[in-house]
Order: C-alpha cells, then structure tokens, then sequence
C-alpha cells in the first residue's frame, strides 16, 4: 500500500475539499498528497500543507492521477464532484472510478464517503523505508521488490532511496517531520546509525532491515542477519514487539553502536571494500590480526565523573551495543544495551609486546569467554572523556570522524527498535 492520497475537485467543490483536508490535516499530514492543479493550490493556500501538484482539472490532470491509480502508486482517490459538471469531466471521473474499482483502491466522491475513507487511514500505519541501494552484495532492485511484497499488504509504505547527494540521515528527519507511524532503515550499519540518529529521541518506532556487511547492530539486538535477513527482519517489524535502548552521542555525532580508538580504528580503515564483498564480517577479524603487529602505543588520559586516569594503551573500545564481531568489545563479556551506561574497555600495556599480548587475547575472547588479564581494564560510565598522546584515529558506527579527543555521552532508552 503506497502512502499517497490523490486529491481532485470539479470547481464549485473545491472549497469543501480544503476545509476537509484542514479538518483532518494531523491524518493527512502523515500522507504525500498529490493534486491537480487548482485543487491542488487552494488546498495548500488554505492549509499550508505540501501538496504535489499535477496537470490542471480538464486538462489532462485527472488522466495522471489514473495512471498513478493503475500504477499502485496510491492509498486512496478522493475526488469530490459536481453533478453540473460537463460531461467531459464526468467521463474522467468514470475513469478514475473504474481504475479505483479494478485495483481496490478507496474511492471517495463526497464528503461523507471522503471522512469514512480518512477514518480508515487514521487507523492504518504509514512506514518511512530508508533504502541504501549500494548496501550489501545483494541485487538492491530485488530486494527491494521483496521488501514491498512483504510489508505493503500491512503498512502504507513510503520508499526513499539514498543518493550521493541524498543522505540517510537526512531522508529520516524528512519521515520524522511527515509524523512517520514508523522509520525503516534497510542497508549496512552506516545507514542504520544515520537513520537512528535523525530519530533518536523523537519516540518513533525504528525498524531494521539488514542488508550490509557485518550488520552489527541488528545482530546485537537478535535480529535475524542470516540465511533469509530481508524475510526475518520483515516478519520482527510486522510482529510489532518493540523495545527501549540506549544510544549516544560522540563528539556530537550519534552513536548506537561504538566508538575505537587505536587498534579498532585502524581495523575499519584496514578492511576495504573488496575485502568486505569478499569475506565479509571476517573481513574485520582479518584486518585486525594484520594491524596486530603494527599497532603503536599511545599514551590515554580517560575522564569518567570527574576523575582522570592516565593509561598506555593500544587500543581503546567504548561500546553502546556491540555483536560477537565487534572483537575488542567483547572481551569482559556481552554488552548490556539498555542498563543507561557505555561499556569502556582499555587494552593497557608496558610494552609493545605485552600490547600484542593484551590485544590477542581480547580478540580471542570474544570468540571464546571473557579475558582475565590485568591489562583489560573495563569501566561503565555515562559519559566521559579520551584524549591522547599523539592523536589517534577514531570510528564511530564503522565511519572514521576524525581524531582524538573525543567526548562521548549515552543517552538511556534514546531509541525505540523493534525486536524479536
């Protein structure tokens, strides 16, 4: 089901059309509106709702709003007539009736028809898809053809699809000021930490579609990654269970999943691209025993409420949630999503070989148990604040921001995910 609602009226109805749309502007504001001209600019000069205009009444604009009919582009038709209207105008009236008709779309020609039709759209969810063609190496066209055939049976879907010039983050807070029931992000962790960031806060249900390469949020919160993701991931959002968790803010830039310094950062800017297509979310563990052997020292001033500590590090983890692939997060055990803290984990050293050390033994437990070495140190904290000496590259959600320090905050309960 599309998320558009075609609006057309003869000119003596006109009116009547505007003040309904202003009556129920909170439903319809949820809804792209799409218009023949001179309904279309009444409506929008008396509601100051964004309304997408057509060719004008007469003059070809009820022929386009039949061919977004046979398209399936459309929730609804409401189309207010004039019973002393031409008989031209009648016949494209017809038109778009029997269209309506032939692919069951609501077909509205007065006002009482016109309400019944809004009260079943008020009660229905209109969902935001935040689609990242590039995501994945998967055929991005079929998956998302799969994606509508799942979800249009029972959720109004409006589509966007990511550009170069087009972002994630910004298409998310454009759902959000269209009062989305709910916002999908369906791409890598790069699209879901955007699209999470634009609506943290705001209360608006996130539903996640994993489709890129480690997928690490999704899987830190059960949903399904493997063997069928599209369908599993589908069925969670349908399934409508949803599920309070933190989220947070580094350096002012939004963060659900975790911050690296050092060795964690220099691992996202080690695995390349084809790396990734090739191998995957091994890709990142391959890339990591690679840096081992090259990772420098650095010296850490960490301030957590207040009180510094002073550290030689090799690499720094600061996790909100964090899978079995975020290896150097992993090494004091699972992390907790929800407790309102962020899970800091510190590879201290005296010396190199004591750093490559420390820093193996967190890699392999996290594929096996828990470390117990003196030089893991782990702290929960709300917020604190790294700096180091020399500066060191930090990632965020797999992005490289930039270097140290950073200032890094959570945000308890910031996001609302649907989950299994």
């Amino acid at each position: 089901m599309a998320a558009t609602i075609a609006l057309i009226a003869h000119p003596r109805t006109q009116d009547r059309l505007a003040a309904l749309v202003a009556q129920y502007q909170p439903v319809l504001l949820r809804y792209r509106l799409l218009a023949t001209e001179q309904t279309g600019n009444q409506i929008a000069a008396a509601t100051g709702l964004p309304v997408e205009l057509v060719a004008a009444e007469g003059r070809g604009g009820e022929v386009q709003i039949a061919a977004e009919v046979a398209a399936g582009n459309l929730a609804a038709v409401i189309f207010l007539v004039d019973a002393s209207e031409t008989q031209t105008s009648d016949l494209h009236m017809q038109t778009v009736a029997q269209l309506c008709n032939l692919y069951d779309i609501p077909f509205a020609t007065n006002l009482a028809t016109a309400v019944s039709v809004i009260g079943t759209l008020a009660r229905s969810r209109v969902a935001h898809l935040i689609f990242n063609p590039v995501s994945g190496q998967g055929n991005s066209e079929q998956e998302l053809a799969l994606i509508q055939r799942l979800l249009e049976p029972h959720v109004h879907l409006e589509i966007h699809q990511t550009t170069v010039d087009l972002c994630a983050e910004h298409l998310a807070e454009r759902a959000v000021a269209a009062n989305a029931d709910l916002v999908l992000a369906s791409g890598g962790d790069g699209t879901v930490s955007a699209v999470a960031g634009a609506i943290m806060g705001t209360g608006t249900p996130l539903g996640i579609i994993p489709r890129g390469t480690a997928n690490a949020f999704a899987s830190a919160l059960g949903i399904p990654t493997a063997l069928t993701p599209i369908r599993g991931a589908c069925q969670v959002i349908l399934a409508g269970k949803t599920r309070a968790v933190d989220a947070a803010y580094c350096n002012g830039i939004p963060m659900i999943l975790l911050a690296g310094i050092g060795l964690e950062a220099e691992v996202v800017d080690r695995a390349d691209r084809e790396t990734k297509d090739r191998w995957g979310a091994l890709a990142y563990l391959m890339a990591g025993w690679q840096q081992l052997d090259e990772q420098q020292l650095f010296e850490t001033e960490v301030e957590v409420d207040g009180k510094i500590e002073h550290f030689q590090a090799g690499a720094i983890t600061i996790a909100n949630a964090a899978p079995i692939t975020s290896v150097l997060a992993q090494g004091i055990g699972q992390v907790v999503f929800d407790d309102g803290l962020l899970d800091v984990t510190i590879a201290t050293a005296s010396s190199k070989i004591d750093a490559i050390r420390t820093i193996a033994q967190l890699l392999g437990a996290a594929l096996l148990k828990p470390a117990e070495n003196p030089n893991i140190l782990h702290v929960g904290a709300r917020r604190l604040k790294v700096t180091t000496t020399p500066p060191q590259k930090v990632v965020v959600d797999g992005e490289i921001i930039g270097t140290t320090p950073i200032e890094v905050e959570c945000i308890p309960d910031g996001l609302t995910v649907f989950v299994p």
